[in-house]
């Protein structure tokens, strides 16, 4: 990528929650020679240097033609983003280069990297982060960013404190525009490559409404939410003035009433849609029906791709499909037609597919963490050559 390798330390991934991402047993840290790099002289070295000669050269390209050179994505699930202050705390490994390499020689073109922070900030009224912490993402991104991907950096994890109701809305506000300035500016001088997501799943947790698209008051506060974000990161400056922001749905849902509800922040031109779909539910995310391939599923999964479409399409707008897949249930044929469906599906409606794959293989992971082998390749191969 075309960036600055700064700091290396080692780490670890993994994620679990109702869309798609579960919990495994906690291993042990191993520090690899690939994670290991002179911090000071890295840092001595960006002492050296100005503002102006960090900023790298930003590519102009429209928000589709940059979504299909994003090609496709692989997340990396249950790491950064777990609930605790442990990254390898639901199972995963510290994460390599060696990991990231491996993607990137499978194929794909874009990261996505899930992060949780709130055990990793002060209290108010300043909220700030840990260097080590922001250290630790930054290192994670430059495995990527120096195999030429692309890299999306959001807010995961973090409902906790992201509750969309009015009456937290003033302190959700004042809290999310002092996380992201702290983000934007430590990555303002990366160019396109790096791409901002303002928050993965925003939604209600524990209601009713969680999953079905939400309330009035939800939606409006998800939308208030995404506009002081980007207003974070536009502020900052440098590349961040016109860098490539990823904004969700409620929820990232794509339920009509989240679809109708969506807007994008100060109507910016760089803002990319995100969404996600673990279609269909049974058999993508519960698993309870193994089965997938009949017309009936292909003609119900073009409607779900089509709703998404008819949606963003006549707005203008580049979509990313920032999570989709299909749990294991012993059933890798209809796995394997399932993803080249699917991945073709998006890709002839412009829009971006990345896998989730949260690093557990009886769940949604296709890659080894451990061995850095793909126990389905033929998954893996599906998506990557659907954009070709």
């Amino acid at each position: 990528m075309k960036n600055t390798v700064l700091l290396f330390i080692a780490f670890s991934i993994n994620l679990g929650f109702f869309i798609g991402c579960a919990q495994t047993d906690k291993v042990e840290k191993v520090a690899t020679p690939d994670t290991v790099e002179s911090i000071d002289d890295r840092e001595n070295e960006e002492m050296e240097r100005t503002e102006e000669d960090d900023n790298e050269d930003m590519q102009e390209i429209t928000p589709k033609d940059f979504v299909m050179d994003m090609g496709a994505g692989w997340n990396l699930g249950n790491a950064m983003d777990t609930e605790d202050e442990d990254e390898t705390a639901w199972g995963n490994p510290l994460t390599t280069k060696a990991m990231i390499d491996e993607v990137a020689k499978k194929g794909f073109k874009t990261l996505r990297l899930p992060v949780t922070w709130r055990f990793h900030m002060g209290s108010a009224p300043d909220y700030v982060i840990e260097k080590e912490w922001l250290d630790k993402v930054e290192v994670i991104a430059n495995f990527a960013l120096d195999n030429d991907m692309y890299v999306i950096l959001n807010i995961h994890h973090d409902e906790a404190w992201i509750i969309p109701t009015y009456e937290k809305a003033p302190a959700v506000k004042e809290q999310l525009t002092k996380v992201w300035t702290q983000i934007a500016n430590r990555f303002k001088s990366y160019n396109e490559h790096l791409i901002f997501e303002t928050l993965n799943e925003p939604r209600h947790e524990d209601t009713p409404e969680e999953w079905n698209g939400g309330t009035a008051e939800g939606r409006d506060a998800v939308n208030q939410y995404h506009q002081v974000s980007l207003d974070a990161i536009r502020a900052t400056g440098g590349n961040n003035t016109n860098r490539k922001v990823m904004v969700s749905t409620y929820a990232a849902s794509t339920n009509q009433n989240a679809l109708d509800a969506y807007t994008v922040p100060n109507d910016d031109e760089n803002v990319l849609v995100s969404v996600h779909s673990y279609f269909p539910y049974l058999f993508a995310l519960e698993g309870i029906d193994p089965t997938w391939g009949t017309e009936t599923d292909k003609s119900e999964l073009t409607q779900e791709f089509n709703k998404i479409q008819n949606k963003f399409e006549k707005e203008g707008r580049a979509v990313v499909m920032g999570e989709w897949g299909s749990t294991f249930s012993d059933n890798a044929e209809d796995r394997l037609a399932h993803a080249e469906f699917y991945a073709k599906g998006c890709v002839e409606r412009g829009i971006c597919p990345i896998w989730w794959d949260n690093g557990n293989l009886q769940e949604f992971a296709i890659f080894n963490r451990n061995t850095l082998e793909w126990n389905y390749p033929e998954i893996a191969d599906a998506i990557v050559n659907a954009v070709k």
